[in-house]
């Protein structure tokens, strides 16, 4: 086989393990998401995925699958194979065991219990081990787990839907439908994937969402409520559908004693920051929710929690949907509310932005500059 038939292979090959993780995703948490094939002579002998968290890994579920074909072939997996004992065995002792001689590897794994230690193993014992192929992507398929392994923080995006003239309801306080068809559609696919959804009481007024997946075979995220002062209605549908999905209500101090009980003997969660005055400490809860081990959090709310996270810097990534409509008025929402974020070279910028089209609406995507 000619070097180009073999480069053209590991990437097919990478490409594959890597549509395979993504089958997974919002299943893993706190585990990364991975995928892994084992090819020998030429042919696909095993496929892997991890399918959730506590289960066997990619490169254990491939190999199984390859049996006795995958002595003397290749593994390709999207992420580092570990070398330590956790809910399960270490997958490089599965890896010598299966007799596999090369491994090729999209990118190493952030997780300071695993960073390269798995890769060393495995040269240590003979075995051809190669890095970064298809990297850009692998680290894309996994940008929740990378951030949360680097900072202990979980990967924050920012997501609105907005009329054309960029008003998210006709009045403040009022409750409308802005998307529809395939824009709605993917905003329940990120729902899906994402750990935790988060917005501020103002959205639990106007609009008494239930903020679950409505996706058949969809996984509903822990539903977040920031409320200082606990003004959350008993009656709200995130509190009487606890049944659907976690509700977890972010307040400080200052809420009446009487009103966190009676939340928590609803089956609410109720996390209490120690202050009395100003709003919730947005930091301080993302700080608490990576030891909690959630890798992500979709932002849902009005234009003063969106600003409010902006502002306090948790945001790595905006996704707005854009509708065919117009709206007006001077004292119609919109998605950034407060101060504002600056102005000229000082505004707030995104990189790497990808417009996509839905139907008859569009979805622009970026990440926010560091």
């Amino acid at each position: 086989m000619a070097a180009t038939d073999d480069v053209r292979m590991d990437v097919q090959m990478m490409e594959e393990a890597l549509a395979l993780a993504g089958r997974a995703a919002g299943r893993t948490s706190p585990n990364p998401l991975v995928g892994a094939v084992v090819v020998a002579d030429g042919q696909v002998v095993g496929r892997g995925l991890h399918a959730r968290a506590g289960e066997a890994h990619a490169e254990v579920v491939a190999l199984r699958e390859a049996g006795d074909l995958a002595r003397g072939g290749t593994l390709y997996v999207t992420l580092e194979p570990c070398d330590h004992v956790g809910r399960t065995g270490p997958c490089t002792e599965a890896v010598l065991a299966a007799g596999i001689q090369r491994v090729v590897v999209a990118m190493l794994d952030p997780d300071p219990c695993v960073n390269g230690r798995g890769i060393a193993r495995l040269r240590q014992a003979g075995i051809r081990a190669e890095v970064g192929l298809l990297e850009a992507r692998a680290r894309k398929v996994n940008e929740f787990y990378v951030k949360h392994r680097r900072t202990g923080l979980p990967f924050v995006t920012l997501k609105w839907a907005m009329s054309l003239d960029g008003k998210i309801a006709a009045r403040r306080g009022s409750a409308m439908a802005i998307t529809e068809g395939e824009a709605r559609r993917y905003a329940h696919e990120l729902r899906n994937v994402y750990d935790a959804v988060l917005v501020g009481v103002g959205t639990v007024l106007a609009d008494d969402p239930r903020l679950t997946c409505r996706l058949p075979g969809g996984r509903s995220p822990t539903r977040i409520i920031v409320d200082s002062t606990l003004r959350t209605p008993p009656g709200a549908r995130v509190v009487t559908g606890v049944a659907e999905a976690p509700t977890v209500i972010v307040t400080t101090a200052a809420a009446p004693r009487e009103r966190v009980e009676a939340m928590r003997q609803a089956g609410v969660q109720v996390l209490v920051q120690d202050r009395r005055d100003g709003p919730v400490d947005l930091p301080a809860l993302m700080q608490d929710l990576g030891r909690r081990g959630m890798l992500s959090v979709l932002i849902e709310g009005g234009g003063t929690v969106n600003a409010s996270a902006l502002a306090a810097g948790i945001v790595d990534k905006v996704i707005a949907l854009v509708a065919p409509r117009l709206i007006g008025g001077a004292a119609a929402p919109t998605p950034v509310d407060g101060p504002g974020l600056g102005e000229g070279a000082d505004a707030v910028r995104l990189r790497d932005v990808q417009v996509q089209p839905l139907g008859q609406e569009l979805v622009i995507e970026g990440y926010l500059e560091a």
